[in-house]
């Protein structure tokens, strides 16, 4: 719900919005940043096109979704008062990886964003490209 005001929590529809130049996160040529929640520069989580990047404590743990099993969302409703939690997915390997998530209307921000990339990229080339067909075969009759 507008406006999107979250303490920690934003999404990015371009790179250039992103407004923390200096946290390293080695994004490759194509990669794009689609959303964070950041704390602190030893606190933070951002999700990308490619990967989720999770820095607690200054320790900072990365890894690829692809494959990878959303395992929770800790208490994302703020029930325990707590303004943040932990998400958790288990990447292909079986390392465990965490996530800041902040709790309320912002937790969805970040929990849809790791849920949506896990299903994306379960998908294959035709489970993509036959909605997309479907979907222009439809405006095509439309505007007949």
């Amino acid at each position: 719900m507008k406006p999107y005001d979250f303490r920690w929590t934003k999404f990015y529809e371009s790179n250039s919005e992103f407004p923390y130049s200096g946290l390293n996160l080695d994004l490759t040529e194509n990669e794009l940043i689609i959303c964070s929640t950041f704390i602190d520069s030893e606190n933070y989580s951002v999700l990308t096109t490619q990967k989720l990047i999770t820095n607690k404590n200054g320790a900072k743990h990365f890894g690829n979704l692809i494959n990878a099993k959303d395992k929770g969302y800790g208490d994302l409703k703020g029930y325990k008062d707590d303004s943040l939690t932990l998400g958790l997915v288990e990447l292909e390997n079986g390392t465990e990886l965490k996530y800041f998530i902040e709790t309320g209307k912002a937790s969805m921000i970040m929990i849809h964003g790791v849920r949506t990339l896990i299903r994306l990229q379960k998908m294959t080339d035709e489970n993509i490209e036959t909605p997309l067909r479907n979907w222009n075969r439809q405006n095509e009759r439309n505007r007949k």
